[in-house]
């Protein structure tokens, strides 16, 4: 009996050390990959920190570079600097990482239309007439390239975007076609109608006849997200602003410059784009800083642009900034208005859009 009892305890001695042992094993396995986790956790945490703070840095030297570019001209065109995407990467070459890397893009906001300005602001009531030919002419454009649009009608769409910036939310829509709250309410989910300035681009999907084929594009074709900014208010002392919509004939996209042409001159829209890039030996040949500059071209003496449609300066600029690092990436998408301080005389950068992606 002794012997078997002796025995018995070795058997139990035995599970409980391989027990312990097990227990001893899975924690330290856990203990490991709880360690391990922290450490990516904390590696990530840092590679974030370190994308941020460099694409920052690359909003920083766009800044300057705009800030040095308003010193030195009163107009702005894409034979600037800024513009330049060589002399871009010589920038960054300045700005050193031991790992990682940083790619820069401005773009001026004056080259596109503002839908703000569809309205009279301050008061906020009537249409903008020169700004509602530019969007006749928008929508034309886009319903002849693709047939994706071929239902489209102007009004359709001109006059509810009218409806969702003007201030008076009443019955007295315009139109047949225009939308006011009421409208806005019956819908499911319902809202209002802003009767206000847009805050946001993609905010006109929500208006009456936009659609997210219209705004994003389709069939190939680019919709009127790409051709359209909310930006370019301009303060007229106190709580008063406007919105001027003047559109930089030097830094316009192709097809924005095909709708401030009168119609029937569509067709020279090319021309112009051309024209504005025109170099010999590397240099660009062409004065850009008066806005009748297009007459210079051959045949172009006749050729009137509506005055109050174009400008060739401007303050408004988008940077994206990309950094890159360690199979990481984030984005700083920004807007910014240059301007000059009272006090100094110097001239800023101040953002009015920051957003990182």
């Amino acid at each position: 009996m002794p012997v078997k009892i002796v025995m018995n305890n070795r058997g139990i001695a035995i599970l409980v050390t391989l027990t312990v042992i097990t227990i001893i094993i899975v924690s330290a396995l856990e203990m490991n990959r709880r360690m391990r986790s922290t450490v990516f956790s904390s590696a990530a945490t840092r590679d974030r920190m370190t994308l941020f703070h460099m694409a920052s840095s690359g909003i920083h030297a766009a800044q300057a570079l705009l800030i040095k570019d308003r010193n030195n001209s009163n107009s702005d065109s894409l034979q600037e600097e800024w513009a330049d995407p060589d002399k871009i990467n010589e920038i960054l070459k300045d700005i050193n990482f031991d790992d990682g890397k940083i790619t820069l893009q401005i773009n001026d906001e004056l080259g596109k239309i503002q839908i703000n300005s569809l309205v009279k602001f301050p008061e906020g009531r009537d249409f903008n007439t020169p700004q509602r030919v530019l969007w006749e002419n928008l929508l034309f454009l886009l319903t002849s390239q693709d047939e994706t649009y071929e239902d489209i009608e102007a009004a359709a769409i001109i006059n509810p975007v009218k409806d969702w910036l003007d201030s008076g939310d009443d019955e007295a829509i315009t139109g047949l076609s225009g939308a006011e709250s009421d409208y806005y309410q019956d819908l499911d989910p319902p809202y209002a109608c802003r009767n206000g300035p847009f805050t946001h681009v993609s905010e006109i999907v929500l208006v009456k006849g936009i659609t997210r084929e219209l705004f994003h594009g389709a069939g190939g074709s680019a919709g009127i997200s790409k051709y359209i900014t909310i930006h370019g208010l301009t303060s007229e002392g106190g709580n008063s602003f406007t919105y001027e919509g003047k559109i930089n004939i030097n830094t316009a996209d192709l097809p924005v410059l095909a709708v401030i042409l009168p119609a029937g001159s569509e067709g020279l829209a090319q021309t112009i784009y051309d024209y504005r890039q025109e170099t010999s030996d590397g240099v660009f040949i062409h004065d850009l800083s008066n806005v009748n500059w297009y007459k210079n071209i051959p045949g172009f003496g006749e050729l009137e642009i509506d005055p109050d449609l174009i400008t060739v300066s401007s303050d408004l600029f988008r940077i994206v900034s990309v950094a890159t690092l360690n199979k990481m990436q984030i984005k700083i998408n920004t807007i910014v208005q240059r301007e000059k301080e009272e006090k100094t005389g110097k001239w800023r950068c101040r953002v009015l859009r920051w957003e990182a992606e």
